[in-house]
């Protein structure tokens, strides 16, 4: 990605807990379907770690982090690292506007999950158009 500017979007990892789970999978409709191209993403876990390439890509580009509770994990490595975090989802404000949609299981959220995971990818989309 040198010399590209992109939006990063980083979940966070919250294993074994399916609005994570949501989370990812709205990580993924962006960067695979919604946005491709103009977006991209970096595992949370390198963040963690110290990954030099991860540290620069959020250093470099603008950043949406979307987490799946308010423990605000990606958001809060994202700024460690010395990202300037510049929008901040979280899947639980999502599943408030839309209680209809709970996500079935951590390995498979079903339609509802996938649903909720498209509405909340179509808001991150816009917010990818705003940062480029």
């Amino acid at each position: 990605m040198k010399g590209e500017r992109k939006v990063i979007v980083i979940p966070c990892s919250g294993i074994g807990k399916a609005i994570a789970s949501v989370g990812r999978e709205a990580t993924y409709e962006v960067i695979e379907n919604l946005r491709p191209g103009v977006s991209d993403t970096v595992c949370l876990s390198l963040l963690v770690m110290g990954d030099e390439r991860a540290k620069n890509l959020v250093r470099d580009n603008p950043t949406i982090t979307i987490d799946g509770c308010p423990k605000d994990c990606s958001k809060k490595n994202v700024e460690i690292a010395g990202g300037e975090e510049v929008i901040h989802f979280r899947v639980v404000d999502a599943l408030k506007n839309h209680k209809d949609l709970k996500p079935k299981s951590v390995i498979d959220i079903g339609e509802e999950g996938k649903k909720l995971a498209r509405i909340l990818g179509e808001e991150v989309a816009k917010k990818v158009d705003e940062l480029l």
